[in-house]
């Protein structure tokens, strides 16, 4: 395990290919911060991206809702979602690798001079597609 972590900042960044550089480096055994996770974007229409996101959260059950599957809204809990999907999470050390990992919303001020690290392959410049902003997303789904 490294001593620092590496911050990366999401501004501006592509939500899956930043999840997937994020996974990697956690599952080598580095220490990940995420800061500014409500400005990722993810690609496609705004429409069809938001239609997806709710009939997500529709799944529920019928039995006890300490077993229902809980869904997350807000920007930093949707991005760590997302990277818990890249990791094999059931084995130890996909679940070691998901503990290293910390999201933030906005900066936080231990993070506030560090130098962050960008991920050039996931600029949303490359993007000729539209897209949508985690924030603009977790707005539309209700934000708790």
């Amino acid at each position: 395990m490294s001593a620092k972590p590496i911050i990366i900042d999401a501004s501006g960044l592509i939500l899956g290919r930043l999840a997937s550089y994020v996974a990697k480096y956690s599952l080598e055994g580095r220490e990940i911060v995420i800061i500014n996770a409500e400005k990722a974007v993810i690609s496609g229409k705004r429409k069809s991206i938001v239609q997806e996101a709710k009939n997500i959260l529709r799944t529920r059950t019928l039995g006890s809702q300490d077993k229902a599957p809980t869904h997350p809204r807000r920007a930093d809990l949707y991005v760590r979602r997302v990277i818990r999907g890249m990791l094999p999470r059931r084995k130890s050390t996909g679940a070691d690798a998901f503990k290293r990992i910390k999201v933030y919303i906005d900066v936080p001020e231990e993070f506030a001079n560090k130098p962050t690290l960008k991920i050039l392959e996931a600029e949303s410049s490359r993007l000729k597609n539209k897209y949508i902003a985690v924030e603009d997303l977790s707005s539309e789904i209700g934000k708790m």
